[in-house]
C-alpha cells in the first residue's frame, strides 16, 4: 500500500499534474484556486518546468495554446469569473484540436458574486465553455484523493482525444484536506505527430490552426470532431452507484454536494427509507446509462446541487421525464446540509 500524505485539494491537483508529466503552468491567481498556483511556482523550477504568472486569464489560456501546440502537456486553472476570460481560448483549442487541461474551482456568481464554494458553472463546463460547436471532458471530483487521480485521467483523456478537459471542483474541495496517494498510473506518453515541434528534416511541416473559411472545410471538421465526441460517450463514461439496489428514491449529486448527501442517505436508511445515489463523476459525457436502469424501480429523483438547478436538465434527459425529478438546492456560496437533503428525501418518501 502506498504511503498517503495530507494534502489541501488545490495542491493534490498541482503535485498530480507535476506526476503526470505537466511542466508548463500558465495561470493568474484568484480565490479559491490560487493555492495551486503558488504550488506550481514552487515545484515547476525544481523539476525544469515553466511556471509564468501571467498578466490576464486572457493571456494564460493562449500560453497554454501555444504550448500544447508544441505536443507538451500543460496546463492553467482558474475560478469562475477567470474561467469566463479563458471562454473564448478554450474554444480556439477545441477549434485547433489541442489537448489541455483546465481546472476550475468554482465560486459564487454571477459576476465576482463571492469567494465561497458554488457548483453553479455546471452549464458553462458542461454546454461548451465558448463559441462554436464543441465539448470539453468535464470531470468532477468528491474528495482530495479524487481531486488528484482525475487530474491525471483529465491529462490521459485530454491527450488521447485531441480535446481540453476540465476538472470541475469548488472552493470547498479545493480548500480541505485529506489524505491522499500519489500512486498514480499514468499512461504512456501519447504520440502527437501533429505537434508544431520542427521538422528536423525529416517531414512536412506541421500547422496548427483554427480557422478555416471555406464553410464545407469547417463543417468538416465539425463532424468529424463529434464522431469523437460519440467515442467519448461510449467509451469514457464514469458515474457511482450508492445504495442503488433497492432503491425507491434517488438522488443525484456530484462533487461536494454528493458527500453531503451521502450523510443523508445514511440517516434516511436507519429510518428505513429506500434512497440511494448516483454520482456523476463526468459531467461531460453525462452518465445516461444508470438511470435507464433507476427509472424503472424509483418513484422520485432528487437532484441536490449548489445552483438554481443546472444538472437537473441533463438528469431529465437522461431519465426521460419517466418519473419526477426535484431540485434540492442553495446557491450564492451557501452549501447544502445533510439535515436539508434529508428532510426532501423524507417529504419525497410520503
Amino acid at each position: 500500500m502506498s504511503e498517503k500524505v495530507l494534502m489541501k485539494g488545490n495542491e493534490a491537483i498541482a503535485e498530480a499534474a507535476l506526476k503526470a508529466g505537466c511542466k508548463h503552468y500558465f495561470g493568474y491567481p484568484i480565490t479559491p484556486q490560487t493555492e495551486i498556483a503558488a504550488y506550481m511556482a514552487k515545484r515547476m523550477p525544481k523539476i525544469g518546468g515553466t511556471f509564468l504568472q501571467a498578466e490576464s486569464e486572457i493571456a494564460a489560456i493562449n500560453m497554454v495554446y501555444g504550448v500544447s501546440s508544441a505536443g507538451k502537456r500543460v496546463m492553467t486553472s482558474s475560478s469562475s469569473p477567470g474561467i469566463s476570460l479563458k471562454s473564448e481560448g478554450l474554444s480556439y483549442l477545441a477549434g485547433a484540436d489541442l489537448p489541455a487541461l483546465v481546472v476550475n474551482v468554482q465560486r459564487g456568481g454571477p459576476g465576482l458574486g463571492g469567494i465561497q464554494p458554488s457548483q453553479s458553472d455546471y452549464f458553462q463546463a458542461t454546454k461548451g465553455g465558448g463559441h462554436g460547436d464543441f465539448r470539453m471532458i468535464v470531470l468532477a471530483p468528491a474528495s482530495v484523493s479524487e481531486m488528484a487521480h482525475l487530474t491525471v485521467k483529465g491529462f490521459d483523456l485530454a491527450d488521447k482525444y485531441r480535446m481540453t478537459a476540465m476538472i470541475l471542483a469548488d472552493g470547498t474541495l479545493g480548500q480541505m484536506m485529506e489524505p491522499v496517494s500519489m500512486d498514480f498510473d499514468v499512461k504512456e506518453t501519447y504520440e502527437k505527430p501533429w505537434a508544431t515541434d520542427g521538422t528536423k528534416g525529416k517531414r512536412e511541416k506541421n500547422v496548427v490552426n483554427s480557422l478555416f473559411l471555406d464553410p464545407q472545410t469547417l463543417e468538416d471538421k465539425v463532424f468529424e470532431r463529434y464522431e469523437r465526441y460519440k467515442k467519448i460517450e461510449e467509451n469514457e463514461t464514469l458515474y457511482e452507484n450508492y445504495l442503488m439496489n433497492d432503491a425507491e428514491i434517488c438522488i443525484v449529486a456530484f462533487g461536494i454536494s454528493a458527500r453531503v448527501s451521502k450523510n443523508a442517505i445514511d440517516e434516511a436508511r436507519k429510518m428505513g427509507v429506500k434512497v440511494g445515489m448516483i454520482r456523476p463523476i463526468t459531467l461531460w459525457p453525462f452518465p445516461k446509462k444508470p438511470f435507464k436502469d433507476a427509472v424503472t424501480k424509483v418513484k422520485k429523483i432528487i437532484t441536490v446541487e449548489m445552483s438554481m438547478g443546472q444538472m437537473i436538465e441533463d438528469v431529465k434527459l437522461a431519465s426521460e421525464c419517466k418519473v419526477p425529478v426535484e431540485l434540492c438546492n442553495r446557491t450564492g456560496g451557501m452549501i447544502p446540509t445533510p439535515e436539508q437533503v434529508l428532510q426532501a428525501i423524507l417529504k419525497a418518501n410520503k
